[in-house]
């Protein structure tokens, strides 16, 4: 694969961050707080990568807008309870970046993440000079939609076929199918390694940082 890319866009939690586990213990708590039946753990992390907002009318269909408004906030409230840093990258994925960046690739973020989320992991995690761009679910369409990735393509004015997508959730593979763009898959995060494959990534990698040999190989 060496010089086949010039545009890496990254999912962040579970591609990036090892934040699954905490994701669907806020999830489950704000079930908890508002009187739903609590989610079991992969109903839960199945939704991770959408946005909040279509995350939590998967898990809690029929609710109306006030209710989802009321889990929503609970999630928030109980995810942003704890405070996150750089060790809560998944190890060497710092230096991973770094690394890419120097080597002269563009990287950047698509995320389900709102915007607020987003700036405040990646200040948290000292991440936000390696990226030329991000984009969340909340500045336009949640995943799988295609926008995301088409508009990071646009703004970097890059080719599709040079351009990979890198994420953990079958969300983002299908993204990235959606946006006519090879992805690779990465098994550390919500999805399993077998249903990963079912949507055709050139490769599954069980730690992000797998990538670097892999790109520069």
């Amino acid at each position: 694969m060496k010089k086949r890319f010039d545009l890496i866009i990254f999912d962040w939690d579970g591609t990036l961050v090892d934040s699954i586990d905490w994701i669907v213990l806020c999830l489950q708590t704000a079930a908890e707080q508002c009187d739903f039946p609590i989610p079991e753990r992969q109903a839960a992390k199945d939704v991770i990568g959408l946005s909040i907002k279509n995350a939590i009318g998967t898990l809690f269909p029929g609710t109306d807008e006030r209710i989802q408004n009321q889990l929503i906030a609970c999630y928030s409230q109980a995810f942003f309870s704890k405070q996150i840093g750089r060790d809560d990258l998944f190890e060497g994925v710092f230096e991973m970046l770094i690394q890419l960046k120097q080597k002269g690739y563009q990287l950047a973020v698509a995320t389900g993440k709102s915007r607020a989320g987003l700036q405040k992991a990646l200040q948290a995690t000292g991440t936000e000079e390696l990226f030329c761009i991000t984009r969340c679910a909340d500045e336009t369409a949640s995943k799988p939609d295609p926008t995301m990735i088409l508009d990071i393509i646009c703004q970097m004015d890059a080719a599709n076929e040079r351009t990979l997508m890198v994420g953990d959730s079958i969300h983002d593979l299908q993204m990235a199918l959606n946006a006519d763009i090879p992805a690779i898959a990465v098994s550390c995060g919500a999805h399993s390694e077998e249903l990963l494959q079912q949507y055709n990534p050139l490769r599954c990698l069980h730690r992000p940082t797998e990538l670097l040999d892999i790109i520069e190989g």
